[in-house]
């Protein structure tokens, strides 16, 4: 719902009351502002409304309660704050703490966080790091180029004569529903035995290597069983590359002709429905096989274009968007007389995931009318290209037009555009069963250095629209040496369970010649590939010496993010990259801004900044203050950060020397010490090797006390630092339990818990049942109440969180409680840090009875203060709590604490979801700021199918009459239906999954999606503030006012009379989303740089392959034939098809 204006929360002048008749449920004295009746002296009775309530207000002898006067509830704010920093101080032990760390001060060092230094250090390591990646790389690129040049073709090659791991051949073999899908002979594939590798996350071998052929590709075909030939050889230089780095994860040839060929072998991860994979389809294959792209698709939406050929087209575009990249641009336009983009995108745009999903959405609104005017998308192509105000990729440039066949050759076009330079190439795609003249398709590909390609069935899309990369290939390998340089990919999901990679890509050449004295071969033989985990390249990051709010980034040159904190995608789709811009993974402003360019063109700087921070658990927004430092990783095109919040630039590193104070303070991490000293959490970090991982922290603790029993805190296998720090920090909170918790009784404050966490990883909880009900991170550099107390100054409250859609809280035994933390600041000469939160938890029940005492007009702890018949008095939050509303809400605007007691179980709620009413008034009084953001990294239930027939998806359905047409069943949309509908026997769940569903592993059950946040956080109020709601008979008056040192606000309001006035409800829990308008934002596009290398011209390219078209019109015999096939279900096996670039390679 929308929010209203801010306009109904009027200033209420001074501290003046409001009479209420006794019981307060009287009418209002004043007349209704809303009521029509009131006509214009509406604004005059604003003005004097105060100077009219005033007699009534101050009237002898009135028998009323009157709303609270400012100062009293200014008085009822400063015993809430008195009381609050009373318990801090005598439970919180803040000073107690500073003292303990200065009394055992010979037991550790203050370091220092150097940003520049941390972050060329960082950077060097990550550059060593890839370095060795990219020698293995050119290794195999160099070894392979060699062997294919030494292999000899073999025209009669059998299926018998190759031995590989087919790493499909087990799936294939379990095939549950006992499909005969085309497989070769099983006699030549090798069966292997595997072993688990924790490297790889899977079972591997690491004697040979395993080959994936696509689907749609006879493994049987002459050009493949050579492929297979030659690239065995590559095996060998696999394992010497592992030999001299055995660090080195997958390493990969993906070949031109769709063979990918992988060390170590495992067998392939199939999918629940078809498998959809083809090497030649992934971001990293794409990236290395080509150089960015400008491309402009045009359709052909004449009339005469049927409706299977149209949705032929549609898939056709699809499939054509998914082999670009996000260093490519595209457009997309439909033309008949006259020529225009398909979707809101007027230029040019960058070819993200959500740019083209905004292409595929508007293509299947493409409708078919009119007449076939080339010249009209030709030109509308060509200015696209020739736009010089957007940005672009300024490489490859290039149309390609989908249509069904015309006459037109529009060779003046060409003339005025494109000649005699040909700068743009043109690819032209013949699509459906047709007899038309396919000569001046032909005739465009061939004259302006493209290709002509033919698409008559849905079985021939994938492959037709990704081999136009062989000719953007061809100046790369003319190129030679010069063009054989290392490119790093984004972020993807690995096809093989690696987890979230980046891969090092470099192209592979065809170094054959025709002859002696022959032009050499143009031709990329593929990609190789070595993936590299970003977990390695994490852990070259300082983990714990930058605090829980320091971290390390790393974006590239589009400003997506290779490193972040934020960088935690809930479920990915394989087929694209993981892209999440730096601005996305922060709250966007101008100085990110600035920080972002800086690091995409490559320089040093640092910078100090004043900017927001979302809380761990997203519910929180705070203004804090950050060191931003960056350097560029050489030979990459990365760039790394640094972040530094002020107090992290010093930390402490203990000096346990004393082995007898080891034992004393590992003593204190035994349970057996629990009654006495408080439960102690220990942060599940890698202090050692061999220690076995728990999500149970009670478990991790018991396998870190075995494995300290077999090792000492200095041993090799261990982080010393990691270790000593964590012993410290128990004996230094040990020291706490001693010095203030034991002999305090937390009952007589209502208190359920004492705690203290610190950098070191421990938490410790007194007493010891308390932690039955301790639900926060056992790793305080992951617990949202710890890093908020760092950077805030003050006592920072966390209620228990509520879900509005969860059943309300459960008051039973006194378990719940509210969090109240600070952080400990240490000083140590000049030196300042904050190594520990110290807090307690609150008994809501309890407190919310002393809330109401508290602000009350109670002088002592006496009985309370009745108003008689005779009296005046003002109300308060304990005698008037059916008339008063007093609330204290936190800086999230979640409710903290009530007066009213069924308000209780709605503690830790957004306040709207309480009294939207209210908290309506306080956002438009500026009590409170909002802030909205995207989280492009959710992940939603999928949506249910939209078509429930049982036709397969886009596939045209005769009629009855066309049945009965004999003329029909010669015509070309009988063949083409006729192929589709073989196909779909033979690979009949094609039609059933969509590509995301049919790649993804069989237990994906959510998708990604974007999700609207948005938070609340304490706007430029700071003072005390009376308003009044301005409803009518309806009107409420309310109070509200900051409580000094902590992140609470005290509200004190009427209770409403009626519901009249329910204006707009805030919304503040994550809603689905389709993210900003993309029309809009590509007007304005984030700054990047594409790479610096292009390979777009040589001179002595041959053009003169081009295409020739294979089509063949079926005659009335074999379409009888293939029909009663298909009427007695008996598909014919498919025949290989080799298409002419496939030929083409045995050169």
């Amino acid at each position: 719902m929308a929010v209203p204006a801010r306009t109904c929360g009027a200033s209420w002048p001074g501290p003046v009351r409001t009479a209420r008749p006794w019981p307060g449920r009287g009418p209002r004295p004043f007349p209704d502002p809303r009521d029509p009746a009131s006509g214009p002296a509406r604004p005059l009775l604003l003005l004097l409304l105060p100077l009219l309530l005033l007699p009534l207000l101050t009237a002898p002898g009135a028998s009323a309660y009157s709303f609270p006067q400012q100062h009293t509830m200014q008085h009822w704010a400063r015993r809430l704050e008195q009381e609050i920093d009373g318990v801090m101080r005598i439970f919180g032990g803040v000073q107690q703490l500073r003292e303990i760390y200065k009394d055992n001060r010979n037991l550790f060092e203050v370091q220092e966080n150097e940003p520049q230094k941390l972050v060329e250090k960082v950077a060097g390591d990550i550059e060593s790091l890839l370095d060795r990646k990219v020698q293995a790389l050119k290794r195999l690129a160099d070894a392979a180029e060699n062997f294919q040049k030494a292999h000899r073709w073999q025209d009669n090659i059998k299926e018998e004569d190759i031995i590989y791991y087919d790493a499909k051949a087990d799936a294939e073999l379990d095939d549950p529903e006992g499909e005969d899908v085309e497989r070769g002979s099983k006699t030549s594939t090798l069966r292997l035995d595997f072993m688990e590798d924790p490297n790889f996350k899977n079972k591997v071998n690491y004697s040979y290597t395993a080959v994936q052929i696509p689907t749609d590709i006879y493994k049987g075909s002459t050009v493949i069983l050579n492929e297979l030939n030659w690239t065995e050889a590559l095996e060998n230089v696999f394992i010497e590359n592992r030999r001299q780095d055995p660090t080195l994860l997958w390493q990969v040839f993906g070949s031109a002709t769709g063979v990918t060929r992988y060390y170590p072998a495992t067998p392939w991860r199939a999918p629940k429905k078809i498998d959809l994979y083809d090497v030649r389809r992934r971001p990293w294959y794409i990236q290395g096989a080509s150089s960015p792209k400008d491309m402009v698709i045009i359709v052909d939406v004449s009339g005469s274009v049927s409706g299977l050929t149209l949705k032929l087209m549609k898939t056709s575009v699809c499939e054509m968007l998914d082999t670009l990249s996000d260093d490519d641009y595209v457009n997309v336009a439909s033309f008949n007389e006259k020529a225009q983009p398909v979707s809101c995108f007027t230029h040019l745009v960058q070819a993200n995931v959500r740019n083209k999903k905004v292409f595929k959405e508007a293509v299947q609104g493409m409708v078919a009318k009119g007449t076939t005017g080339y010249k009209a998308g030709f030109e509308y192509a060509f200015d696209q290209l020739q736009n010089s105000n957007i940005t672009r990729a300024n490489c490859n440039k290039m149309i390609m037009m989908f249509t069904d066949g015309g006459e037109d050759r529009v060779q003046d076009v060409f003339e005025k555009y494109n000649w005699p330079n040909r700068t743009v190439r043109v690819f032209t795609f013949s699509v459906g069963q047709h007899n038309y003249d396919v000569t001046p398709l032909q005739w465009m590909a061939c004259t302006n250095k493209g290709y002509y390609f033919e698409i008559p069935s849905i079985g021939a899309i994938r492959i037709n629209t990704q081999e136009y990369l062989d000719v953007l290939g061809r100046p790369m390998v003319l190129a030679g040496k010069e063009a054989k340089q290392v490119q790093w990919t984004n972020v993807y999901e690995d096809a093989l369970g690696l987890g979230l990679v980046v891969t090092g890509t470099l192209p592979v050449f065809n170094l054959t010649q025709d002859g002696p004295g022959e032009k050499k071969n143009q031709l990329i033989l593929g990609v190789m590939g070595i993936d590299v985990a970003l977990n390695d390249i994490k852990r070259l990051t300082p983990n714990y010496t930058l605090g829980a709010n320091g971290y390390v980034f790393a974006i590239d040159l589009n400003g997506y993010v290779l490193l972040h904190p934020n960088l935690k995608p809930q479920t990915t789709n394989f087929r694209e990259p993981v892209t999440l811009d730096f601005l996305d993974a922060e709250l966007e402003d101008e100085n990110k801004e600035e920080i972002r360019r800086s690091m995409i063109d490559g320089n040093k700087g640092h910078k100090q900044i004043r900017t927001l921070v979302k809380s761990l658990d997203e519910r929180y927004i705070d203004e804090v203050i950050r060191n931003y430092t960056w350097v560029p990783i050489r030979s990459t095109n990365y760039s790394l950060g640094l972040v530094l919040p002020p107090y992290s630039t010093f930390y402490l590193q203990a000096n346990l020397s004393d082995q007898i104070l080891q034992v004393k303070y590992f003593e204190f991490l035994l349970p057996s010490s629990f009654e006495s000293e408080g439960h102690v959490f220990i942060a599940p970090r890698e202090y050692c090797k061999d220690l076995n991982v728990s999500d149970n922290n009670t478990e991790f603790l018991k396998n870190f006390i075995e494995l300290m029993e077999k090792v000492t805190p200095d041993s090799k296998q261990c982080n010393n630092f990691l270790l000593h720090n964590l012993i410290l920090d128990t004996g230094i909170t040990q020291q706490l339990v001693e010095r203030v918790w034991r002999d305090q009784d937390l009952n007589t404050y209502s208190l359920l818990a004492v705690f203290a966490a610190t950098d070191g990883g421990i938490t410790r909880v007194f007493p010891n049942k308390a932690a039955e009900d301790w639900t926060e991170n056992p790793e305080p550099f992951n617990a949202s109440f710890y890093r908020r107390s760092l950077d805030n100054h003050g006592y920072v409250f966390k209620p228990p969180h509520q879900d509005s859609l969860l059943r309300p809280l459960e008051l039973e035994n006194d378990t719940v409680g509210v969090l109240v933390s600070t952080a400990v600041e240490l000083s140590l000469g000049r030196r300042t840090l904050r190594p520990a939160v110290v807090g307690v938890k609150l008994d809501l029940e309890a407190w919310a009875e002393k809330f109401k005492v508290l602000a009350s007009n109670r002088t002592h702890q006496d009985q309370p203060q009745k108003c008689g018949p005779s009296s005046h008095c003002e109300m308060d939050c304990e005698v008037n709590n059916e008339d008063l509303l007093c609330v204290l809400i936190d800086d999230g605007g979640f409710l903290v604490l009530s007066n009213q007691n069924h308000q209780w179980d709605q503690v830790g709620r957004f306040f709207s979801e309480v009294d939207a009413n209210l908290m309506l008034a306080l956002y438009n009084n500026s009590f409170y700021t909002r802030k909205e953001s995207y989280d492009y990294q959710a992940a939603c239930a999928p949506q249910p199918p939209g078509n429930l027939g049982a036709a397969p998806r886009g596939v045209f359905v005769p009629t009855i009459a066309d049945f009965l047409n004999l003329a029909w069943w010669t015509s070309a949309a009988a063949w083409s239906l006729f192929q589709q509908l073989l196909y779909g026997l033979i690979y009949h769940s094609w039609f059933q999954a969509d590509p995301a569903e049919a790649e993804g592993s069989p237990e994906t059950r959510e998708s990604s999606c974007v999700m609207k946040q948005t938070q609340y956080y304490f706007g430029s109020v700071n003072a005390s503030y009376n308003a009044i709601i301005d409803c009518g008979n309806c009107s409420r008056l309310f109070h509200a006012q900051r409580l000094t040192n902590t992140n609470l606000l005290f509200v004190v309001a009427e209770k409403p009379l009626c519901s009249q006035c329910e204006a707009g409800r805030l919304l503040q829990k994550e809603t689905h989303s389709d993210g900003p308008e993309q029309c809009e934002l590509v007007q304005r596009p984030r700054y990047r740089r594409g790479p610096h290398i292009c390979f777009d011209y040589n001179a002595t390219e041959d053009t003169s392959d081009c295409g020739r078209g294979a089509s063949f019109p079926p005659s009335l015999g074999v379409l009888v034939s293939l029909q009663l096939l298909l009427l007695l279900g008996l598909p014919p096996r498919p025949q290989p098809q080799v298409h002419s670039f496939a030929a083409s390679r045995r050169l």
